[in-house]
């Protein structure tokens, strides 16, 4: 662990944080065009990773995220999953 500026940081936590981009992926840009509105999107990937979470099971072969709404949000972006 290093000391910056007062925070403590784990630079093993920085290093996974940077192989594994987390909620970074999907950008809010790809995003915003799925949807006419933020609301809906909240909404319809709140209730796929609900899904997710039952089954267990994803429409994508590979996903970068390992968390229910990360994959939610993947399926979202590649047309996975539609936003009505």
């Amino acid at each position: 662990m290093t000391r910056v500026q007062g925070l403590m940081i784990n630079t093993q936590l920085k290093i996974a944080n940077n192989e594994r981009e987390g909620m970074r992926y999907p950008a809010i840009d790809e995003l915003s065009t799925k949807a006419d509105s933020k609301y809906k999107l909240v909404i319809a990937v709140a209730e796929r990773a609900r899904e997710i979470k039952a089954t267990g099971k994803t429409f994508l072969a590979q996903t970068r995220n390992y968390k229910a709404i990360g994959i939610a949000l993947e399926e979202i972006v590649a047309d996975k999953v539609t936003i009505a």
